[in-house]
């Protein structure tokens, strides 16, 4: 089918051309006078400019001089910006800018070129002020000025913008130096030649003379929304000193890189695309590990969505350390009641390729393990922090034909034969114990009595038996408590935690510790390498049970001068109620060898539970409560019955001081809820004053010297 062709009439093109003709003409009159006008333009911007600095800022801002040096570029000298009352933060010798026409008519400001030749920008801290404080001030003026609700996705397309439009074509910047003044205390500078031509990136920057050369290299296309930068440090590893003092740790690395792909609407919801690598990142820091920790190889393919109420990174997004890769998911919720979600997915891979990409010196014990098999990981955290007790928690990791091919630096085996176990307080060892029959205190299973060992599981870990080392309710529980308490005040550790933390790890606290455990757990429950009645035993034989007791063995004979297998139902709470605190035991007791009585409700509610699980007889009077007596060689070191303990003192810290006595009625979270007396907490430091007990400073002195000396006459005894 042929299109029938439109002929217009000769007098319309005439009158389209003579519109056209006189637009052009327009406009070119409108550029020759506003062309002729510009100088007295840019001289009135830039007195606005500087009086809006002033008026909003506090700013003194100074310009030698400004003009055109082309059509659209401006070049300025002798630039100096000074916050009233405090340092110098800036001075430019010479800057030339040029944008863009064409965007301008959209009120757009986008630079063409960027050329800058001696200048410096000095950040000063001194005491609870900066030179840059005027920043926050101006952001707490404006936010004071809307009550209209923040549109997060326009604002990060706003801000993304901003900094794209702000990326010249072409750059040229030399003798640039950036200084910061902590306190007179650090100084530090960065000096920095960088070049953009034609979209790459070119810089050098001399830290703190000379003391190392960094390179920042790239590629950049702000019209695109694309950018990538690699970091790196000629001849050495990127570091900071400064920034590492700071964060009392060690950083390092050879190269970082980072690359924005694309920014852009998504529905509702605008989306950032990038990603972040990094290698052979060093990390030394005293509450992550020990000892150095090294990152041979990781990155993070982002995709990063920002809602109308939330900034998430999406489960699109991939994690890679070397070979393995696991799906995370991280969104943030603001608003009344903030919510926080975790969702983390690693889709079944070699179990070798996962073992093999753990950073070097994080699991030492697992060093040089060889395995079999393969494995996936599923965890969900969500938290609604106005409903807290509602929290979320599952974690999961399924082995598929996995098995251990060949042990590493430990062998995870080795609690099924006798072994010497090394028990520390506040960080120092106190004595080798051999686990085995060649031990006279060692005890087996069979010979500890079933009012102990039920009493023990009821109060520590009643599911020991069916789980596999780790009770998710039990986490979820902990979380809730410990977001309440904003602290950490109760953990989630089964008998098997316990006894991996004490027989395999070190005893300092770290999360590279806490991470291993949780693992060697893993490895031992899944993969059957010990019994659950092993591992009972060994544990009824290493646990402290007093100052410097350990064991059941040592523990029955200590306080009652009996054989694990006699204890009665009394003496199987008594020293549950301890393990939690054990070097608050000899506290307990009253001078004659009676159990104090705020006691009496934790036999009774333990009691009950063991009860309702057919573990031991209904007993209205207590469950043994009144027969328990310390055997009678150690009550001379018993406490006056008119001291009362905060126990708090004896929380389980390698970094602890050893207990204190205070004369006031102060109890810890245990003595509140299973007794009487203020609900008042007190530090493990704190010791009443003079006034709250009536009597003088030297009574109170002479009463804490007798404990002190009480204390080193019961030491003595038990060793």
């Amino acid at each position: 089918m042929r299109i029938p062709k439109i002929k217009i009439p000769k007098k319309y093109l005439k009158i389209g051309a003579w519109v056209l003709g006189v637009f052009l003409v327009v406009c070119m009159a409108l550029g020759a006078v506003a062309y002729s006008k510009r100088e007295a333009l840019l001289k009135k911007m830039v007195a606005k400019a500087i009086a809006k600095a002033d008026k909003d800022y506090d700013l003194e801002v100074k310009i030698g001089s400004a003009g055109f040096t082309g059509l659209s570029t401006v070049k300025m000298t002798n630039i100096s910006v000074v916050p009233k009352d405090r340092d110098t933060l800036s001075n430019i010798g010479e800057l030339s800018v040029g944008v863009k026409l064409f965007p301008l008519i959209f009120g757009k400001v986008k630079l063409s070129e960027v050329k800058l030749n001696n200048g410096f920008v000095s950040v000063v801290l001194k005491d609870s002020t900066t030179n840059i404080d005027f920043i926050l001030k101006r952001k707490k003026k404006d936010s004071t000025q809307t009550n209209r609700k923040a549109n997060l996705p326009e604002i990060a397309s706003n801000i993304l913008n901003q900094v794209l439009y702000k990326i010249p074509d072409d750059m040229d910047v030399k003798n640039m130096v950036f200084k910061l003044n902590d306190h007179d205390t650090a100084k530090l500078s960065f000096a920095t030649t960088a070049t953009i031509d034609g979209g790459d990136l070119k810089s050098t920057i001399d830290v703190n003379n000379n003391e190392s050369t960094w390179h920042v290299d790239g590629y950049v296309n702000p019209g695109s929304k694309e950018l990538r930068f690699m970091a790196y440090a000629d001849g050495k590893k990127l570091e900071l000193p400064y920034l590492n003092n700071k964060l009392h740790a060690k950083i390092s690395f050879d190269t970082l890189q980072t690359e924005l792909k694309n920014a852009k609407y998504s529905g509702d919801d605008y989306k950032i695309s990038g990603s972040w690598s990094v290698k052979n990142m060093l990390i030394n820091q005293p509450r992550i590990a020990s000892n150095d920790i090294i990152i041979q190889s990781a990155k993070l393919d982002a995709d990063i969505l920002v809602g109308p109420n939330y900034v998430a990174l999406d489960s699109t997004s991939t994690a890679y350390l070397k070979n393995a890769q696991i799906h995370p998911f991280v969104k943030y919720t603001l608003g009344k009641n903030k919510i926080y979600e975790l969702k983390l997915n690693a889709e079944e891979q070699d179990a070798q390729g996962v073992l093999d990409a753990f950073p070097q010196g994080l699991f030492e014990s697992l060093e040089g393990l060889k395995v079999h098999g393969k494995i996936k990981y599923n965890l969900n955290f969500y938290l609604d922090t106005k409903i807290p007790d509602s929290v979320r928690f599952s974690s999961t990791l399924t082995p598929v034909d996995f098995k251990i091919v060949q042990w590493g630096k430990t062998n995870l085996q080795k609690i099924n034969s006798p072994f010497v176990y090394t028990p520390y307080e506040y960080g120092k060892p106190m004595r080798n114990i051999t686990i085995g029959p060649s031990n006279p205190n060692f005890t087996p299973l069979s010979s500890i009595s079933k009012n102990f060992i039920n009493a023990v599981l009821t109060a520590e870990d009643p599911s020991f038996f069916t789980h596999n080392g780790f009770v998710e309710e039990s986490i979820r529980k902990s979380i809730a408590v410990n977001f309440k308490e904003k602290k950490f005040k109760r953990g989630g550790s089964t008998i098997s935690m316990q006894l991996v933390k004490n027989v395999y790890l070190s005893r300092q606290k770290t999360l590279a510790r806490k991470a291993e455990e949780i693992l060697i757990v893993w490895l031992i429950e899944h993969n059957h390498l010990v019994s659950k009645q092993r591992m009972l035993e060994v544990y009824f034989n290493i646990m402290e049970l007093g100052q410097n007791i350990y064991g059941i063995g040592e523990a029955s004979r200590y306080y009652f001068g009996k054989q694990p297998a006699d204890l009665t139902i009394g003496d199987g709470l008594f020293l549950a109620s301890i393990v939690p605190k054990p070097k608050a035991s000899m506290y307990k007791f009253m001078a004659d060898g009676s159990l104090k009585p705020y006691m009496f409700n934790y036999f009774r509610f333990m009691g009950n539970i063991m009860a309702r699980r057919g573990l031991v007889a209904s007993d209205t009077s207590g469950y043994g409560f009144y027969n328990v007596r310390l055997r009678e060689g150690l009550r001379q070191y018993l406490a006056p019955d008119t001291a009362v303990i905060d126990t708090t003192a004896f929380d389980d810290d390698e970094d602890g001081l050893p207990p204190i006595i205070v004369q006031d009625k102060n109890k810890s979270l245990f003595d509140r809820i299973f007794g009487g007396g203020s609900k008042k907490d007190t530090s493990s430091k704190q010791i009443t004053s003079p006034a709250d007990t009536g009597k003088t400073k030297k009574q109170l002195r002479q009463e804490r010297r007798e404990e002190r000396r009480r204390q080193k006459e019961l030491e003595k005894a038990q060793q």
